[in-house]
């Protein structure tokens, strides 16, 4: 049996639609069946309600022997800790009652490095990591770095002004990957039952790029001019409150991006394994043009 937590957002649903092609038994766990299509339905067990409540985790992880754990945002969290640390509790409770065998969740870039305690959002991550980790389940975290996705919020300026922004340097190169590579690189894990013991997954995507790069190949593919623009983290944090961020989790948003900018993404030797497929340039081929198109 493998569990499927988050299963309409921006991996689950991924890794869900990944795993209907397999013969495993899949359980979900989901507020709202009706946001899963038809056959998903008709395919999967469904256990309804929030992951982050005990009796909802125990029902859907009995049994189980393997859990996709994914955080959902929670933009209106009193800290970074109860976001992440605190959210997943009861589901670390679940593992040990129900004795899961293997978890695999999504994390981040930056354990061991300078900068990991005052990196907001990402010592979040990893604090969620190590209490995971202190159930003695066989535990792989996803480490990534910023994803390609992300950029599809920013759909909006790209199109009308021919801009992005960030508050990382336009020079620093970094590694960047595509949602569809984590979400392969998880449904091959939970796919895969001979595996135990504790660690992490680095998935870094093909090339290191900066965000000048990325508009100079944005730019090539959209056929229409398209800059990069960095920001104060001042500017960044009043744009996240003012859109009802709680001022904890702005500040959560600030401290990873500072981090981001000093390096804390550059620190993970890239290797053959680590290094996954789709180019940003296939990405904006396949899923910024379109959006932007639309």
């Amino acid at each position: 049996m493998i569990v499927v937590t988050a299963p309409t957002g921006q991996f689950g649903h991924q890794v869900l639609n990944n795993l209907l092609n397999s013969n495993e038994p899949i359980r979900v766990i989901v507020r709202d069946p009706s946001r899963l299509p038809a056959h998903t339905r008709e395919r999967v067990e469904v256990v309804q309600g929030s992951h982050g409540d005990l009796d909802v985790v125990s029902r859907a992880f009995a049994g189980a022997d393997s859990v996709f754990w994914v955080v959902p945002p929670d933009p209106h969290a009193a800290s970074v800790e109860a976001a992440y640390v605190d959210f997943s509790r009861p589901a670390c409770e679940a593992f040990k009652s129900q004795r899961v065998k293997r978890v695999i969740g999504i994390s981040a870039l930056g354990r061991g490095t300078a900068v990991e305690k005052n990196s907001g959002l990402v010592a979040g991550l990893l604090a969620k990591d190590d209490l995971i980790a202190s159930t003695g389940v066989s535990y792989r975290a996803l480490t990534i770095a910023s994803y390609m996705d992300n950029l599809l919020r920013q759909v909006r300026s790209i199109k009308s002004q021919g801009m992005f922004f960030d508050m990382v340097s336009g020079e620093r190169k970094v590694p960047t990957c595509a949602t569809r590579d984590i979400a392969s690189v998880a449904t091959r894990l939970l796919l895969d039952h001979s595996w135990s013991g504790q660690g992490s997954v680095p998935v870094l995507g093909p090339e290191d790029l900066s965000f000048n790069d990325m508009a100079q190949i944005m730019s090539e593919v959209l056929g229409r001019p398209v800059r990069y623009q960095q920001i104060p983290g001042e500017a960044l944090k009043a744009r996240l409150t003012a859109s009802g961020m709680s001022d904890a989790m702005a500040q959560g948003m600030v401290d990873m991006m500072v981090a981001k900018n000093n390096g804390i993404d550059n620190a993970e030797p890239r290797t053959p394994e680590s290094t996954a497929p789709t180019s940003f340039r296939q990405w904006c081929e396949e899923v910024l043009k379109p959006a932007v198109l639309a």
